[in-house]
């Protein structure tokens, strides 16, 4: 299973991670393969993001690394350079959408609304980021916001108030291949260095998840 797109549909939902020291990276990763789950997304919004990246990329490349919070080209072609096999991003910059297609990257841009969403199928878009999926009004909005696109085969990963309770409520909705979710490790569980937790977290995250997978199987 190579495709990165196809790990994270196989797990139903990927942590979000803002990591603040590379010196934590391996330790993390650590923690979520004992969990039993193999992919990550870094994001961008810290200092350390494509140091973290590389590290996990050299020390456990059995873990699945994506980069978050990209914003901007140079961003990209760091995460890229860092070891990121995909990316994703809170908004729909085209700009970015052609960057990432030049480099042969799955790329996931945020959409909210159906006008977001237009735009970015225009540009071939097919795997989108509903965020902030809480805010934007829950598994429900985002049927309603994906019907009209179901003849193209769009898919959606919805992050941002996702929580373990509602990862089922998510997973039934049929387009969504997986949530995302910052519960599982969050930056200051790892900055103080409580990796049996987030381990815990991500064990627990993948059973609801295979759960509601199975059950819309």
């Amino acid at each position: 299973m190579n495709n990165p797109i196809d790990v994270i549909a196989s797990l139903g939902v990927v942590p979000v991670i803002a990591i603040e020291k590379a010196s934590d990276a391996v330790p993390l990763a650590d923690a979520l393969l004992e969990g039993g789950l193999p992919v990550a997304e870094i994001t961008f919004r810290t200092e350390a993001a494509a140091d973290v990246l590389a590290a996990i990329r050299d020390a456990r490349p059995e873990l699945v690394i994506g980069a978050g919070t990209i914003l901007d080209r140079d961003s990209l072609r760091r995460a890229i350079d860092s070891g990121a096999r995909f990316a994703l991003a809170p908004g729909y910059d085209p700009d970015i959408v052609d960057a990432a297609t030049e480099a042969d990257l799955p790329f996931c841009p945020g959409i909210m609304t159906p006008t977001d969403l237009t735009l970015a199928t225009a540009r071939g878009v097919r795997l989108a980021k509903f965020f902030p999926a809480g805010v934007a009004g829950g598994p429900k909005a985002l049927s309603g916001i994906a019907a009209p696109f179901a003849h193209l085969g769009v898919r959606f990963i919805p992050t941002g108030g996702v929580t373990q309770a509602t990862i089922g409520d998510w997973l039934a909705v049929r387009q969504v291949v997986a949530v995302g979710g910052t519960w599982i490790a969050k930056t200051e569980d790892i900055r103080e260095g409580r990796f049996k937790a987030i381990a815990q977290n991500a064990a627990e995250a993948v059973k609801t998840a295979r759960q509601a997978l199975d059950a819309r199987a």
